[in-house]
């Protein structure tokens, strides 16, 4: 899912950015995954910088832990 930040929102500029090559290193997971994830809305919240797409490492965390199994 990619969003514009709102203008009200302030975005934290000391968060860690990653990018989906870094996720899917983590995940070891192929990149047509997370952009399949993406396409469906069921990836981690990203954002559209420029032309770059980013991933807030505090969302990607909060992302996982909704993630775990039980």
């Amino acid at each position: 899912m990619t969003t514009t930040p709102n203008r009200n929102q302030p975005v934290e500029v000391d968060q860690q950015w990653l990018t989906p090559k870094e996720i899917c290193a983590q995940l070891q997971i192929p990149e047509q995954t997370f952009y399949q994830w993406r396409a469906k809305h069921i990836g981690p919240h990203a954002y559209r910088i420029g032309r770059h797409l980013r991933i807030r490492q505090s969302d990607f965390v909060a992302w996982l832990s909704l993630h775990a199994e039980p």
